[in-house]
């Protein structure tokens, strides 16, 4: 990497790397190439477009867009000027996209088009200090596009006085990140946050001069901001998703990447796919020998005759396939931002797909943690990464410390004092280290629900919002590790009663439970509350327990606060039921 201390400094040196591929991007049915020079260019043009508008040093700017290639430029532009990027989910609803612009102040917000333009110009009323709103694709009449922000033109001299200017330990992203109260909290991540993060990258050869990376995380989530500066740092090229998820295979075997990042969800489809057509009794044999083979073949040793024809068996019929499915050149994967099954990672090790699991938050701008080629245990999440210090508190706690760590919550001194403790950031997740150095996640001090496809979910949001039904008492949602959310209600005995008996309906709890008109009353509210989410946040099912909680049977401490993780193990069959009916 350059000797570079800002994102403003590094994304203008990326320039260096000229006519090589830089973006991989499809359109009209084929893929083209964009190159380090162009990109370059593009992100000094929207910086002086940015500037032109009266973009301030320490401005922040919003981009509420998917993963797409103008969000490089884009956001490295907003650092060229001294702004600060701040990315929106594009499935926030216009109230969430109301919080962010608003908590973080900003001035612009780059919108993906006319749908999310929509939500902004929803709530623009009530964001005094939102004074620009530039949208991407050309089809919204009367709004500035990206392509006239770029065509506008101020004194260069003036940019690079922008970039001398920018500071280390100057905000260059905020990323809102929901706690496990209250409204999501605006992430700090520095220019020094950031440099080190691409520097510990680099470290441990994540990404290599001649990847082909495959993105199609949000932007908006930390993960796949450190994997798009690490794969700039290096040259290497980034192929962005071409569509939706269903276009993310399909996209693997046409631009066959090298290094693919992704959430355990993705894996963990394929993995389903197989384990459908391929009986247990014979997957399972297969899983064993294809890794007595990779490890054999890793330590150079030969492989037994007898073992050999076993997993040649068990390649051609399982394996291969899946490679082919990935391209056929994948030279390593890495999974985070949720937990992953080992039977899973072990199913790809085998097939000769290597999945390294790695752990960080939003606040260690994603690392912290990583297996990696010759140093990997299946069910840890490897050792410490390279500039960073991690620690067992001696109540269990993960804590860490490093340059990569952030310097606190924008306008949040309360949460910052929580979370940083003489400079080890407190992570909220219980975990032990081996003798080998290897960390494993033992369980989370947080109520924060991570799904399967690696959302952030705060519960108690929706939670509040239920009980603010006369008919609801409890409500728990549920969605570790699971494709969606779905939630547990109690009814309030003292409200749902006398509401029966004006209905013409039974008073006992346990039959109005399961009648009809109970459900249909609590799925109006479930639906009303829906709709201040976003869709991967909302509710998908339901189920309607036929007591109350309370502190005798267990669910409730004696303050009437609910013990969650004693609510999720005592209800598992319900939760279970619930996605067994999808």
């Amino acid at each position: 990497m350059w000797s570079t201390r800002t994102v403003a400094e590094f994304a203008l040196r990326s320039i260096e790397f000229g006519a090589r591929p830089a973006q991989r991007v499809k359109r009209d049915g084929a893929w083209h190439d964009v190159s380090y020079a162009e990109v370059g260019a593009a992100a000094v043009e929207v910086a002086l477009g940015l500037v032109a508008l009266g973009v301030a040093p320490g401005d922040r700017v919003c981009v509420l867009a998917e993963t797409r290639p103008e969000w490089s430029p884009i956001q490295y532009g907003i650092a060229a000027a001294g702004g600060v990027t701040v990315p929106i989910y594009p499935s926030s609803s216009a109230d969430e996209c109301q919080w962010v612009i608003g908590d973080s102040g900003a001035v612009a917000v780059f919108c993906e088009n006319a749908g999310q333009l929509a939500k902004v110009v929803q709530v623009a009323e009530a964001l005094p200090e939102l004074r620009h709103t530039i949208v991407i694709d050309p089809d919204q009449a009367g709004t500035t596009t990206l392509a006239e922000l770029r065509r506008a033109a101020v004194d260069r001299a003036g940019l690079d006085q922008r970039v001398a200017a920018t500071r280390p330990d100057d905000p260059a992203l905020i990323i809102y990140t929901s706690g496990t109260t209250g409204r999501p909290k605006g992430c700090v991540l520095t220019h020094r946050n950031m440099i080190a993060g691409v520097q510990m990258a680099e470290a441990m050869s994540v990404a290599r001069d001649d990847d082909v990376v495959y993105l199609f995380l949000p932007l908006a989530h930390v993960f796949a901001q450190i994997v798009q500066l690490g794969a700039t740092s290096v040259g290497a090229v980034i192929a962005y998703c071409s569509g939706g998820p269903s276009a993310i295979v399909p996209d693997c075997g046409e631009v066959r990447p090298t290094y693919l990042p992704a959430v355990p969800r993705i894996f963990e489809k394929i993995y389903a796919s197989v384990a459908a057509r391929v009986p247990a009794e014979l997957l399972g044999p297969a899983v064993q020998a294809g890794l007595a083979v990779r490890r054999l073949e890793s330590a150079g040793a030969a492989v037994p005759d007898e073992l050999r024809q076993g997993f040649d068996q068990a390649d051609a019929r399982l394996f291969a396939p899946v490679r082919a499915l990935l391209g056929g050149r994948l030279r390593t994967a890495i999974t985070g931002a949720a937990p992953i099954a080992p039977e899973i990672l072990e199913f790809f090790h085998a097939a000769g797909v290597p999945v390294y699991e790695g752990y960080g938050l939003t606040e260690t701008l994603a690392l912290a943690t990583l297996n990696l080629p010759g140093a990997t245990k299946l069910g840890s999440i490897g050792r410490v990464d390279p500039g960073c210090q991690v620690r067992i508190a001696d109540d269990g706690e993960i804590l860490i410390r490093g340059d990569n760590v952030f310097p606190g919550y924008w306008r949040n001194p309360d949460a910052t004092a929580d979370a940083l403790v003489d400079g080890w950031l407190q992570s909220g997740d219980l975990g032990s280290i081996d003798n080998d150095g290897y960390v494993t996640i033992t369980g989370r001090k947080k109520d924060i629900i991570i799904t399967a496809g690696g959302k952030n979910l705060t519960p108690a949001n929706l939670e509040n919002d239920l009980r603010q039904s006369p008919l609801i008492s409890q409500a728990v949602m549920h969605g570790d590790r699971r494709p969606y959310p779905v939630v547990l209600v109690t009814l309030d005995p003292e409200q749902v009663v006398p509401w029966a008996e004006a209905h013409g309906l039974p008073t006992d709890i346990a039959e109005l439970s399961v009648h009809p008109q109970v459900r249909d009353a609590v799925e109006q509210v479930i639906d009303a509350a829906n709709q201040k989410y976003a869709q991967v946040a909302q509710v998908k099912r339901f189920a309607i327990i036929d007591h109350d909680f309370s502190i005798a049977t267990g669910e409730l401490t004696p303050t009437l606060k609910m013990k969650r993780n004693v609510i999720n193990e005592k209800y598992r069959p319900v939760f279970d039921q619930l996605y067994a009916e999808g």
